[in-house]
């Protein structure tokens, strides 16, 4: 029987006084439905805290503008700037705007309104998404992000050289990472410039400090104030047995080959194509191999996320697991029934209708943070500020927003502008560039974080795949993983959110590092609020334990 005693009660004057109060079912659904708005009522807003860029640069050269009109290079018109912000309302998060993102003041692409046919015209993605309320889980408002670096950090000066190094990188194999000339460099260039500013670079490291060609943009584990998150990402393959494991959506088999973007073809490395994207304005589309491969480079990870569903990687996952006959959470209730296998709860069902409804969820306050609060700038703005400070475009004035030092001085930008014909922007693995909506925390890395928590809440973290495999160099075919250490589903789940946020980021340059290790942590969050509000509609008994990105225990209970 269901267990609401933990929900704040109905007032008597709250009952409907056509439900009957011998409806014992008809009762507790309403309890239910109160008691858990009243107890995510009961949360409070919570303070928000966006970074200085904003009010610290008046150009806003340095806050997200795509897709409004630009007045000049790397400047945005302030007048449609002025009356965006007042759609979306202060970056507080405490005050609504207008929520009128048809004001005709808000001019896109340097086109009037009228003009809504103009080919390659592209409309910012959603802004009115960030007032969207829940049904189930917390609102919005009662989660917060830490401030993004900010433009003339040296932690943003590094993030900025890591995806230099990864454009460089997005064709080459993770397994050949070890004996190609350009990861070794990548790994040395990003320890030296790790040990000279004092350990600013935030991806994960050796015990001594060394950035090595394995852990090359790899999510962890790393240290988050005194707790080590993401625990297992350093084990095995770059890639997530959950992404290259054969397996099957009923009788259809899915052998996890994917299409990939022709290798090579980059965009945004000529003043005029990103001008022009900054705009909204996109001339070009991308074009696939005709042949189907795995997963094993950067391109083919930022392809499968420029394509997929939001949610796609981790219903697959969940078939894999089931696939290979992983084991439950074992403090899951059937643990203990010898009468009951789980169909409507905590069966297949309830997982595939669980991942959908808290990425969903995970979405909402993504939007909201990236829109009301951070308005981060993407990568290709930050590097399109490298390309105007060291070429000064004739007729424009320069964007106040600085560039450091660091990153002019940097070996990731003098290859990259070797290869781009003295360009100085950050190529793209798509036509478009970044999406257009602001760049923190990272729509995939929410979703990511909140999809891995509700798998860990149905299968065991701990159980350990049997026979591993990882691409061959080509991709076409799959290999033996012969590495001494085992795989747990955790480590791989860990790793999938990484390879899927990273691959729509630091692989296809449309996402800072830090969007994504802060959004996973955000979506586990989302996660862990939707999972309790979810279980108080169980007639099961429910006391699941999971371990969090941080290894820590949590239990989620309706007892």
């Amino acid at each position: 029987m269901w267990n609401l005693s933990k929900l704040p009660p109905v007032p008597a004057p709250c009952l409907p006084p056509a439900l009957d109060k011998n409806d014992v079912r008809g009762n507790a659904g309403f309890t239910l439905r109160y008691g858990g708005a009243a107890a995510q009522a009961q949360r409070p807003r919570v303070p928000q805290t966006p970074n200085r860029d904003e009010a610290k640069y008046a150009d806003k050269s340095a806050t997200y503008s795509k897709g409004l009109k630009q007045k000049s290079y790397g400047i945005v018109d302030l007048d449609v700037f002025k009356a965006f912000r007042g759609a979306l309302g202060p970056s507080d998060g405490m005050t609504l705007g207008s929520m009128d993102f048809e004001d005709a003041n808000i001019v896109l692409g340097g086109y009037s309104q009228q003009h809504k046919a103009v080919p390659f015209y592209t409309r910012l993605d959603g802004p009115a998404g960030a007032f969207a309320l829940p049904l189930i889980g917390a609102d919005a408002q009662t989660f917060a992000a830490p401030a993004a670096f900010e433009i003339d950090s040296l932690d943003y000066a590094l993030e900025l050289i890591e995806l230099y190094w990864a454009s460089l990188l997005r064709d080459v194999p993770f397994s050949e990472y070890r004996i190609n000339a350009t990861a070794n460099a990548a790994a040395d260039g990003l320890t030296k410039l790790r040990t000279k500013l004092n350990g600013h670079y935030s991806g994960p490291v050796e015990a001594s400090g060394t950035v090595t060609t394995h852990l090359l943009f790899r999510g962890g584990p790393r240290q988050i104030g005194n707790k080590i998150y993401f625990e297992g990402e350093d084990i095995g393959p770059y890639v997530s047995q959950l992404c290259v494991q054969p397996t099957q959506f009923g009788a259809q088999p899915i052998d996890q080959k994917t299409l990939i973007y022709v290798a090579g073809l980059d965009y945004l490395v000529d003043l005029q194509s990103w001008f022009d994207v900054q705009n909204g304005k996109v001339s070009a589309v991308n074009i696939a191999e005709s042949s189907r491969r795995y997963m094993r480079n950067g391109r083919a990870l930022a392809t499968y996320t420029h394509l997929a569903e939001v949610a796609q990687a981790y219903f697959v996952a969940c078939l894999v697991l089931r696939s290979l006959g992983m084991r439950a959470n074992p403090t899951n209730p059937y643990a203990a029934y010898k009468n009951q296998k789980p169909v409507g709860t905590f069966g297949a069902p309830d997982i595939a209708a669980t991942l959908g409804a808290v990425a969903k969820a995970a979405l909402k306050v993504a939007w909201y943070q990236k829109w009301i609060v951070h308005l981060r700038p993407r990568p290709e703005a930050g590097a399109g500020l490298v390309h105007l400070v060291l070429t000064k475009p004739a007729g424009s004035p320069l964007p106040q927003a600085p560039v450091n030092e660091v990153v002019l001085d940097s070996a990731a930008l003098y290859f990259s502008s070797f290869v781009h014909e003295k360009n100085h922007f950050l190529s793209q693995a798509y036509p478009e560039g970044s999406p257009t909506h602001p760049s923190y925390p990272a729509g995939h890395g929410t979703v990511a974080g909140a999809c891995i928590t509700v798998l860990k809440f149905f299968f065991d973290g701990d159980d350990i795949f049997p026979h591993p495999v990882m691409p061959s160099v080509d991709g076409l075919a799959l290999e033996p993983y012969t590495g001494p250490e085992n795989l747990t589903i955790n480590g791989e789940l860990h790793k999938l959110a990484h390879n899927m946020s990273f691959g729509h980021g630091i692989h296809a340059g449309i996402n800072w590092r830090s969007d994504t290790d802060q959004s996973i942590i955000l979506g586990e969050q989302v996660a862990l609020r939707f999972l309790q509000d979810q279980v108080f509609s169980y007639g099961e008994k429910v006391k699941v334990t999971i371990t969090l990105l941080n290894g820590d225990k949590f239990t989620i209970t309706n007892q």
